[in-house]
């Protein structure tokens, strides 16, 4: 059992990081005080093709496993990029999964390969106001009418679409009212973003003012039928194919967080004076630490356990769903020890850790909380009967 990075996995850490180091802390604070998504740090990926590195080759992609991003989505949190410059990348990773495993060939060509080369922008569709978690139950409705699809309804918290050109979205084509079983009815579409019937209003937020979240409003929106993926109706079993990618990923980015903390946190543990003694002499300081060091080393483990399953073609959904919730917790702790090491200067922005704080709430609370990642691994791992 071999636990060190490949060669190849290596020269991806050191070709991020090295994109990474053009854009510092001053680039990131001035993102987090004034908003604007990060297009400059995007194009850079996009330049030297990492946007996609799981995308296929014969749609431009680099071919890659999930393992190969996940180390990618840790080495641009840990830069100090954080949640904000990976979340401006984080759809192309997994979001056209299942366009990669449910369209056909011409949907692929069409619709991967931009988004692999940084020439398209997309979000993703999902989540709605009054349905939170429980996908089942989907209200958007996207009526057939001939040769396309009207939709009319609502989405919420949905990021990047200030600049998205496209929307991966789940929509309702059956009534809940006619269908056997609620994961029924609903189906995928990947089409453009029309502005003229979508209202897109951003969501004011505690962190990650670089990449907008946003409350759409679609009245008469027309998909085309070609645009729809797969078969109609089976849209819920399509949008599990990103899930568990999605999953691993933001556990990662949580990871990655968490150590840029650490990382600050022990530098200013080790020059900071008080009492005529560095404060990281006082075991006070050392072990809340070296518990989060403890904390992010083994939420890392599983989480690379979680993307090598996946990239086996194993189950890996028991793996993903505990590396969501491991590193969601460790990278939080991180982040808070690392504040709180820093005392009244972690509470300055000019230090960072506060930005860092804000954004680790994001890989507890999403994609999923961390009491369904729980009940997830108490249901599929342990037995116990479902609870919701």
């Amino acid at each position: 059992m071999d636990f060190s990075l490949t060669e190849d996995q290596r020269a991806i850490q050191d070709a991020i990081e090295r994109i990474c180091a053009g854009f510092g802390d001053d680039y990131w604070l001035k993102k987090d005080r004034e908003g604007g998504f990060p297009t400059d740090f995007y194009d850079a990926l996009a330049r030297e093709g990492w946007l996609g590195i799981c995308t296929a080759e014969a749609q431009g992609g680099a071919g890659l496993g999930v393992t190969e991003a996940t180390i990618m989505m840790r080495t641009i949190a840990e830069s100090g990029a954080g949640l904000s410059g990976a979340s401006a990348v984080h759809i192309n990773i997994f979001g056209l999964k299942p366009v990669d495993v449910f369209g056909t060939q011409a949907q692929k060509d069409r619709m991967i390969r931009p988004m692999a080369e940084g020439r398209e922008k997309a979000c993703f569709g999902v989540t709605e106001p009054n349905t939170g978690l429980n996908t089942t139950q989907l209200k958007l409705r996207a009526e057939k009418r001939g040769d396309r699809y009207v939709v009319n309804g609502q989405k919420v918290w949905i990021s990047t679409a200030q600049v998205a050109d496209n929307i991966l979205l789940l929509a309702r084509t059956t009534p809940l009212e006619e269908v056997t079983s609620p994961t029924q009815g609903l189906s995928l579409f990947y089409t453009p973003f029309d502005r003229s019937r979508i209202k897109v209003s951003e969501i004011e937020k505690m962190g990650r003012k670089a990449v907008d979240s946003n409350e759409l409003f679609f009245e008469n929106f027309e998909i085309p039928e070609e645009d729809r993926i797969g078969a109609e109706g089976e849209g819920f079993r399509m949008i599990l194919q990103g899930m568990n990618p999605e999953r691993i990923l933001i556990a990662a980015e949580a990871v990655g967080l968490g150590f840029a903390a650490l990382r600050r946190a022990t530098a200013y543990a080790r020059e900071r004076v008080v009492f005529n003694r560095p404060i990281g002499q006082n075991q006070a300081i050392q072990h809340p630490l070296a518990v989060c060091q403890s904390e992010l080393e083994a939420a890392w483990l599983v989480t690379m356990k979680a993307a090598w399953e996946y990239d086996q073609g194993m189950n890996a959904g028991a793996s993903a769903n505990m590396a969501k919730y491991l590193a969601g917790e460790a990278g939080f702790n991180a982040c808070q020890q690392a504040v709180m090491t820093h005392g009244g200067f972690g509470y300055a922005k000019e230090y960072h850790v506060e930005r860092y704080l804000r954004e680790s709430l994001i890989p507890r609370i999403a994609p999923i909380s961390p009491q369904l990642a729980l009940c997830y691994i108490a249901e599929r791992v342990l037995g116990l009967p479902k609870s919701y």
